[in-house]
């Protein structure tokens, strides 16, 4: 990407540093980061900045606060290579990201209203092998031999025997896989429900826990639309300075 820098809107580096609120330093790391396009020269030297360096540096603004600011920087720096399309996938993998962690939460909220308006289990006695776990859940022993090798289930082995023993958190893991497994959900979005569920320790927990996180992600996702559309602004304008 080219960039020309008129009498009109000729800025020092000062002039642009106070116009976006950073740095002059921060604007010469900016440049050398491939955030900005292009800056010409005077023939001393000195550098002409112009509206186009304004705007990208408000795009890569916007988009720091939604993609951060290492992608913000990727996707500008791809931009300025010439690769818009390119630009635009690292965009898209982003968004991609988002939707499989709402996946996740969709998952956690499906096995939380699974679990709404049964007993809470009483509490399995520690060292059950695989074998009665499996008669208490109603499944296999090959289902929870398929669960561990998944990394959904982490039961210990006995010292000398080698034997499987579960405690209660690990009966309560595999209960709620087997829930969720009959709910037709995949491994890849059970694991991120039994994260949460092991962090927060238990379903009220679980559900404030979820309830912020999702709060978190609507926050994210707002701020990811405001960057994009600030991109858009860029793209566009940098395409009608070029044809």
């Amino acid at each position: 990407m080219t960039s020309s820098v008129t009498t009109d809107d000729r800025l020092r580096t000062v002039d642009l540093a106070r116009l976006v609120g950073v740095s002059t330093q921060q604007i010469r790391n900016y440049e050398e980061a491939g955030v900005l396009p292009p800056v010409p020269r005077t023939e001393s030297g000195h550098r002409m900045f112009g509206d186009g360096h304004r705007r990208a540096l408000l795009a890569h603004r916007a988009l720091a606060k939604g993609y951060g600011s290492v992608k913000a920087t990727e996707i500008m720096r791809t931009v300025h290579s010439g690769d818009a399309p390119g630009a635009l996938a690292l965009v898209d993998a982003a968004h991609a990201e988002r939707h499989e962690e709402r996946l996740a939460l969709r998952a956690a909220s499906a096995a939380l209203e699974a679990l709404t308006g049964q007993d809470p289990p009483s509490e399995p006695r520690s060292g059950l092998r695989i074998g009665e776990v499996a008669a208490l859940l109603g499944v296999r022993t090959s289902a929870l031999r398929v669960w561990e090798s998944a990394g959904l289930l982490t039961p210990r082995r006995e010292r000398g025997t080698g034997y499987r023993v579960y405690d209660p958190a690990d009966v309560r893991d595999a209960r709620l896989v087997h829930t969720l497994r009959r709910s037709h959900y995949l491994f890849r979005q059970i694991a991120p429900v039994l994260d949460e569920l092991r962090r927060a320790g238990s379903r009220d927990a679980l559900r404030t826990a979820i309830r912020n996180r999702d709060r978190a992600l609507t926050a994210r996702t707002m701020e990811m639309l405001q960057g994009a559309g600030e991109l858009h602004a860029y793209l566009t304008y940098a395409a009608s300075r070029t044809s």
